[in-house]
């Protein structure tokens, strides 16, 4: 083969290798917001309340965020592009049970299922890419990788609001089922396995975080139904935190554990984790609570409403790369600083104008300011995680802000509804803007903690890089960023 053909080979594999990364990623970050503007259907069709509704999303991110750390080192010691095509089968296979759920438990379960698969598959992804891409053009391949995965959040309430009106909100989980079955077959011919050096699988921490993390979210689902003070209530908080104060001391202690707790020792690895869980935490409640205000509340349809949410969730697309920028010339933390206190500002405008006949007009300066404001913090994010750690834990370290940020999504739904619940509830379009506003100034709050975190990072102006350097620097980050 003459050197011409090799390269047209080479390059024909690493293109398949992209496509099908990247769209097994589309498939698992989009399902983190699909189903948002799809619950009142939801809710319509298989009945049940708040605490149900909110398992439908709080189920998927506890098993993606609690194994997620673990897909990696699955793959490392078995396989990865093996790993990678079980990963997809138990995604595929679960979106169909999904779809053909006939009740909310079996829905549920189903949603815990599309979390295993998803956190075995999502971080090979990035793991065969790399391997695939010559050193030269990952930079390219990563922003292309990262991009697709931000176009899954942005268009997750517009593709499940879309999807339900027009069709059947059972289609939120049918678009998996070709794309899932589609790759399978390509991922078995086109991606080349690959080991790693052997890492160790922490079963003991992962019992310990699954078990902590479904124990204080189940307590928190609960606590307006049965009452705070109720047996169910207080053992599943005391049980659940008993569990993550051991999954601490495990970190603490273990050879290799999951998530070492000597990384917390950084201020910087700190601040912005406690920044990143705050985050999600307030932005995925609010996402959750205001789909189903302008569906319930002020009369839209799921299209529309995935419309009207475009401002806030869509907003990245644009702004990200700027944010970018701006973070190479200042720094991180000041920009994700501003980002997070736009984000609070931005759910605080939302909870003043929130009303049964609020105007479109009144919502969309809080839309858009949300939208700058969560821009500005994916932006540097990662790139500060990174700047935390030492090189040869950098792999550990994403790990662990990406499962951060999944846990900050399901107590996030889990927190914001138990104020919720507290103060509204679904009987009357003003009963639920009474429980809407205060969840809303709550998630402010908690946005506004996560800032005050953020400038606990110590400030660090970003180095002009060498000639010799500027590459290697713009793969990192495009890495660091996806």
């Amino acid at each position: 083969m003459s050197q011409k053909s090799a390269a047209r080979a080479t390059g024909a594999s690493v293109a398949w290798v992209m496509v099908i990364t990247s769209v097994a990623g589309f498939m698992a970050a989009l399902d983190n917001l699909v189903v948002t503007t799809a619950l009142p259907s939801i809710h319509e069709d298989l009945g049940g309340g708040l605490h149900d509704l909110e398992w439908t999303v709080s189920a998927y991110t506890l098993t993606f965020a609690v194994l997620l750390m673990s897909g990696a080192a699955l793959g490392d010691r078995f396989g990865r592009r093996k790993l990678f095509t079980v990963g997809l089968a138990v995604f595929t296979g679960a979106s169909a049970a999904a779809a053909l759920a006939p009740g909310l438990d079996a829905l549920i379960a189903a949603r815990a299922v599309q979390g295993v698969g998803a956190a075995i598959m999502m971080p090979l992804t990035l793991t065969l890419l790399t391997a695939a891409v010559p050193e030269g053009r990952r930079g390219t391949a990563y922003g292309i990788w990262g991009a697709v995965n931000g176009l899954a959040v942005a268009g997750g309430p517009l593709i499940g609001g879309s999807l339900t009106e027009h069709i059947s909100w059972q289609w939120i989980f049918w678009l998996n089922v070709p794309l899932g079955l589609a790759l399978l077959p390509l991922a078995r011919l086109r991606l080349a396995e690959s080991y790693g050096s052997g890492a160790r699988l922490d079963v003991v921490g992962t019992l310990l975080a699954s078990g902590g993390l479904f124990g204080v979210v189940y307590a928190l689902v609960r606590g307006p139904v049965d009452g705070w003070a109720g047996a169910t209530v207080l053992g599943g908080l005391i049980t659940g935190g008993v569990l993550l104060g051991g999954f601490v001391r495990h970190g603490m202690r273990a050879e290799a554990p999951m998530l070492p707790m000597r990384l917390f020792r950084s201020r910087a690895f700190s601040g912005i984790n406690a920044a990143s869980l705050l985050m999600f935490l307030g932005m995925f409640g609010s996402i959750f609570l205001l789909s189903q205000y302008m569906q319930t509340v002020l009369g839209h349809s799921p299209t529309e409403a995935g419309l009207r949410m475009l401002p806030w969730t869509g907003m990245p697309m644009l702004v990200s790369p700027l944010a970018g920028h701006l973070s190479d010339r200042i720094g991180g933390r000041p920009v994700v600083a501003a980002g997070l206190f736009l984000q609070a500002t931005g759910l605080a405008w939302f909870a003043c104008v929130a009303a049964p006949d609020a105007t479109y007009a009144a919502q969309l300066p809080a839309l858009v300011i949300s939208g700058i404001g969560m821009s500005l913090y994916f932006a540097p994010a990662s790139s500060l995680v990174m700047a935390g750690v030492r090189p040869h834990e950098q792999g550990i370290a994403s790990g662990a802000n990406n499962a951060l940020r999944e846990v900050g999504g399901a107590l996030g739904i889990a927190v914001m509804s138990s104020v919720f619940s507290a103060q509204g509830g679904y009987a009357s379009p003003q009963h639920f803007v009474d429980g809407l506003r205060p969840a809303l100034w709550t998630g402010a709050a908690v946005v506004a903690v996560a800032a005050v975190a953020a400038l606990c990072i110590p400030s660090r102006r970003p180095a002009a890089p060498t000639p010799g350097r500027k590459a290697s620097g713009e793969r990192d980050e495009a890495l660091t960023a996806a």
